[in-house]
């Protein structure tokens, strides 16, 4: 099993350059000061081509008014419709930028998704497992819940943080290839496209009670 290699990415501060191409297909992670989009404030978000490099645009406090500094080319990448934005668990990812910075996030492919529509075998979805188990890297996740809204990020966040992103397009290669194969392929684009409404409806608050429940 090989573990994933020390990236070097190239961490940017406050919003990506400009003139930066991404292609077709761009995988993107956030990370935060929690999993509360409503209190917990975006820190970073992370971005590859699948080339290899990572792009890691640190996101700086909210003003006072509550709003952050503005990101102008990190929000169009965000927002074009002919870039599509690949992310695992996007649920979360979708919701926290559609809050923070006020966008619709589309559209979107989530890896986590895909994966629970044709790995029924398993109840095992997250990131790390996957790359193990369908490329043979091993993801180091010791700073997954590391302070992420320090001022300067440490080399062991930043890698973690790259890691997040380098292997999405691979990932995603294979689990295309699973949709294919059992006929799901058209079943995932409708659940793709729904992401975007769904991170919406968290937002506001309809996870309990969720619309979509039988309960009264």
């Amino acid at each position: 099993m090989a573990s994933s290699p020390q990236a070097q990415p190239l961490l940017h501060d406050g919003d990506l350059p400009s003139g930066l191409d991404f292609g077709a297909v761009v995988a993107i992670d956030t990370e935060a000061m929690g999993l509360n989009p409503h209190r917990d404030r975006l820190c970073l978000v992370q971005l590859s081509a699948g080339d290899g490099t990572a792009h890691l645009v640190q996101i700086r406090p909210p003003r006072p008014d509550g709003g952050y500094a503005d990101c102008p080319n990190l929000k169009a990448l965000l927002t074009d419709p002919q870039t599509t934005k690949l992310m695992h668990f996007a649920r979360f990812d979708v919701a926290l930028l559609q809050h923070a910075l006020k966008i619709d996030v589309t559209p979107i492919i989530c890896t986590k998704i895909a994966a629970r529509l044709v790995r029924t075998f398993t109840d095992r979805h997250g990131l790390a497992h996957l790359c193990r188990e369908l490329l043979g890297i091993e993801l180091l996740k010791q700073q997954q819940t590391s302070d992420w809204g320090a001022e300067i990020l440490n080399k062991e966040q930043l890698a973690y943080a790259a890691s997040d992103v380098l292997y999405l397009h691979a990932l995603w290669a294979k689990l295309k290839a699973l949709l294919e194969r059992e006929d799901r392929m058209a079943l995932a684009q409708a659940c793709f496209d729904f992401l975007p409404t769904r991170a919406k409806l968290d937002i506001l608050g309809y996870t309990d009670p969720d619309i979509f429940s039988h309960r009264a």
